[in-house]
């Protein structure tokens, strides 16, 4: 088993940023961009004015501690930042602003003349022989691919200047630590080279260092509870990104931004993207393994190359199914996205308690979508999905019950639109342990069940609204003195599926736990067909009884829906084209003939 090294020291700031000229401090291309705003710079520069004031009047107050920062040892000797590029970012535009404050006194006094001495080599590396600063080469560079800062940092750095009328966080918040600086130097001038002195001295922070990036990354995973950890996603933009010429580098960077964007929009990420695609990928291989790596690993596997520029635009083009699962939107030239039927069968899906219906329903999609007839085979895969998951999940409610039959099906939608899967009940299972199941589902397919009922009722044309909740038509906390009922027989059947049905949530708070005449003014004012009908019902009453009638119907009506969306997908039979026989061998056949071996 290998070993793995992790070095944690505590160091103050200068220090700390002083072992840059060693290891130079990098932010990689897969870091996020620099995103700290007012609120966290005016906070910084607060707290370490409040702790220098402390340090100054109390005994006790001798450190500030200002956090972690997680890196390893790159293979080119540099500092690679895990975790901690906000707040290192921000320490060195910080010093930088207090640099060329004391740089720009005319009367530099002693303590002025040592802060500077103090400082430079924090910020720049020094001659070894001469002692002078270059500050053409600072002790921290970003790399981060879809930063367009990297270079206004350098320039901040190096000059201690900003653009007139800049916009990015690089020159924001510069100009911010300066302006901090200048309103405190007119109230206290005097406590100003205490409060450098703490920031320099006194203010500690934990280097943790790594032996390498996976170990960083498990680190940061741990103790990061400020955000986001870095994803796979960050660490695939890196690999792709480094193999880029710098006129490809910047094309990259603008479609990875607009895709993370776009994904964030419907709902999704680019680390969730990469994993559709690895599972599209895996089904092309014909991998059908329920036990695989991780997508890190998997993406990132030697010798496979993988990691490929134009995988941002498979990407992008696989985004477009979630668009229209997620936020409705039409596709040009895809009919198939306005076909209200395909889109009721991937409302349905989404209810699903896992994720294993994403996986064949894009790779179908990824595979099949430029086929003339795709919209009627989709749909009718759709439905039949539909039913393979419901009757698996009912019968086993758990991942392991349907995954080996999903990375089958997902291998077999490759090869054909039409792939053959077994849908419905088992065939071991009884025509009673089906109704069963139905009658009594798992909490976590009632919506999903609620749905095909809605959908199959011939009124709703429209997706169901976004928020609906499950309304149990007997109340779940009923009047004993209202009904004069058996109280075991009443509460056994109160989660029956008969007693539910979808109701938007302002309506199902309004009905409450009245009962049914009551409630009947709520449901007839519901967008949902299948509610509708309950509210202009001439019903009066409602008991276990009529639950029970109605889990008879909708075991009937599920079973007729279920097996008709499994025939109409039966892959219709190629007629045997018999081989047209040639003259030579209607020859040989006359002559057999003569000779009465035919």
């Amino acid at each position: 088993m290998a070993t793995t090294n992790i070095d944690v020291n505590k160091q103050n700031v200068v220090d700390l940023l002083k072992s840059g000229k060693d290891h130079p401090f990098i932010i990689p291309e897969y870091q996020r961009p620099y995103a700290w705003s007012d609120d966290e710079i005016i906070t910084l520069f607060d707290d370490l004015w409040e702790f220098s004031i402390e340090r100054t009047t109390s005994k006790s107050a001798k450190t500030y501690f200002l956090g972690s920062i997680v890196s390893f040892e790159n293979d080119q000797g540099e500092k690679e930042i895990i975790d901690g590029q906000q707040r290192i970012t921000s320490l060195f535009l910080l010093l930088r602003a207090v640099y060329t404050k004391l740089e720009s006194e005319e009367n530099k006094t002693k303590e002025i003349k040592n802060f500077i001495s103090k400082i430079q080599p924090a910020l720049w590396l020094e001659d070894e022989l001469t002692g002078e600063v270059d500050k053409t080469k600072t002790l921290l560079r970003s790399e981060v691919a879809t930063d367009q800062g990297n270079e206004i940092l350098r320039r901040i750095l190096e000059t201690g200047q900003t653009e007139k009328d800049a916009k990015d966080n690089y020159s924001h918040n510069f100009n911010k630590f300066v302006e901090l600086y200048e309103n405190k130097a007119v109230d206290n001038a005097m406590h100003m080279f205490h409060f450098i002195n703490a920031l320099l001295n006194y203010s500690i922070l934990l280097p943790i260092s790594a032996d390498n990036q996976d170990t960083a990354l498990t680190i940061f995973s741990t103790l990061n509870n400020r955000g986001l950890p870095l994803s796979d996603a960050d660490i695939f933009k890196s690999l792709i990104y480094k193999k880029l010429t710098a006129g490809e580098k910047k094309s990259f960077a603008h479609k990875w931004k607009e895709l993370e964007a776009e994904a964030s929009k419907h709902g999704e990420t680019i680390q969730s993207l990469f994993n559709y695609h690895m599972f599209y990928l895996r089904a092309c291989d014909g991998d059908v393994k329920t036990t695989t790596s991780g997508v890190r690993k998997y993406f990132t596997e030697k010798s496979k190359n993988r990691l490929k520029p134009e995988i941002i635009d498979t990407l992008a083009d696989s985004l477009n199914l979630w668009k229209v699962i997620r936020s409705g939107e039409i596709l040009a030239n895809e009919s198939w996205s306005e076909n209200k039927d395909i889109l009721k069968a991937l409302d349905i899906l989404v209810a699903y308690n896992n994720e294993f219906w994403k996986y064949p329903t894009i790779i179908y999609y990824n595979q099949h979508k430029d086929d003339p007839e795709f919209e009627g085979l989709f749909l009718k895969f759709l439905r039949k999905l539909c039913v393979l998951l419901v009757t698996r999940y009912l019968e086993s409610p758990s991942i392991s019950a349907v995954k080996g039959t999903i990375l089958k099906l997902n291998a077999a939608i490759i090869k054909t639109p039409e792939p053959e899967f077994v849908a419905g009940f088992k065939a071991d299972t009884s025509e009673e342990d089906a109704i069963s199941l139905i009658v009594t589902p798992p909490r976590t397919m009632v919506r999903m069940l609620l749905k095909i009922l809605a959908y199959d009722n011939q009124n709703q044309s429209e997706l169901l609204p976004d928020k609906w909740e499950i309304e149990h038509i007997f109340p779940q906390k009923w009047d004993t003195s209202f009904f004069t009922l058996d109280s075991d027989e009443t509460n056994k059947t109160l989660e029956h599926i008969g007693n539910k049905i979808p109701l938007e949530k302002p309506m199902n708070i309004r009905a409450s736990n009245n009962y049914f005449d009551r409630k009947k003014e709520q449901y007839s004012k519901s967008a949902i067909a299948i509610t509708q009908d309950f509210g202009k019902s001439n019903r009066v009453n409602w008991i276990p009884t009529d639950i029970k009638l109605r889990d008879k119907e909708i075991t009937d009506q599920l079973t007729r829906l279920f097996a008709k969306w499994v025939d109409e997908y039966e892959p219709t039979p190629v007629p045997e084209v018999k081989p047209v026989p040639t003259p030579e061998q209607l020859e040989q056949i006359r002559q057999l003939r003569e000779l009465g071996f035919i």
